[in-house]
């Protein structure tokens, strides 16, 4: 008898559902991903370590969390800071239908009469609703071209992570007593100068390279440098370019009416990470 074999293998969790991703595995680094050749991930629910790990708060903060509970439940992803940000959101929905069903349950204000009630969003609807924007477009200006792909899971957790540190200082520094207005006026300027360059950071990442009558530009500190020395203009096509593709890899919002007063509005929809692996109640 091999005393290897455990008897309980059989009864170990089994994927739950099987996952398209919007990217189809473009703009994974090589290594990273291992595509099944129909296309499909097969999504595990989550265990009991990886909810204990989930409800980590410096993990959760950190981002480690969020890419631990990936690996264990899409064991196809083998590194998931590399993860595309356009791919981030059906990852963690699908895991989220495959650990506590396909209903979540989400509280709403209505707008107009402030009457909060709260509704069930078929997760499955908003799952086939997320797609890849069109990353091949191009931004041109003059003899410039400018390519762009979804920035990786890793720098924009990592942007997040300093964004959220520079928000908080700037309401400390608010709030500081003990700091005269010049003072507290020179601090968040300093502040709000790091935030301008957490902007600059962000457009970086999301270039693939420049194209010149004379070169094609993929080297970031090239790029950087273009970045804080460009046109006025040349940077605000690049950003609303950058933020229309990053809108269009977010879920879209509900639409309501209010059970109450029969207002119409939409709801916006966000994945709160700190709650949004809970349990249905």
């Amino acid at each position: 008898m091999n005393q290897n074999h455990n008897p309980l293998r059989q009864f170990f969790r089994q994927p739950a559902i099987y996952l398209r991703l919007p990217s189809q595995g473009k703009y994974w680094p090589e290594g990273s991903l291992d595509v099944p050749q129909n296309g499909e991930l097969p999504v595990y629910p989550m265990t009991a370590i990886d909810e204990i790990t989930y409800r980590t708060p410096d993990a959760l903060f950190s981002g480690q969390a969020v890419v631990n509970v990936i690996h264990s439940c899409v064991p196809s992803i083998k590194n998931a800071w590399h993860a595309p940000v356009a791919d981030l959101n059906s990852i963690l929905v699908a895991i989220r239908i495959a650990s506590y069903g396909h209903e979540l349950e989400i509280e709403t204000t209505c707008p107009a009469c402030k009457h909060i009630e709260s509704f069930a969003l078929d997760l499955r609807n908003a799952l086939d609703q997320l797609t890849m924007p069109d990353f091949s477009a191009t931004v041109t200006y003059g003899d410039l071209e400018i390519y762009f792909h979804p920035m990786s899971y890793e720098k924009q957790n990592e942007i997040n992570l300093e964004q959220f540190e520079n928000q908080r200082m700037m309401r400390n520094i608010s709030m500081d007593t003990e700091l005269t207005e010049d003072e507290k006026l020179q601090k968040l300027a300093e502040v709000m100068k790091i935030l301008t360059q957490l902007t600059m950071r962000a457009l970086k990442y999301s270039i693939s390279a420049i194209r010149t009558p004379n070169a094609v530009v993929s080297e970031t500190e090239h790029i950087d440098e273009f970045l804080q020395n460009c046109d006025r203009q040349i940077f605000v096509a690049v950003r609303d370019h950058a933020v229309d593709l990053r809108n269009r890899t977010e879920l879209k919002p509900v639409h309501l009416t209010c059970s109450e007063c029969n207002h119409e509005h939409d709801q916006a929809l966000n994945l709160d990470l700190t709650n949004f692996f809970e349990a249905a109640s």
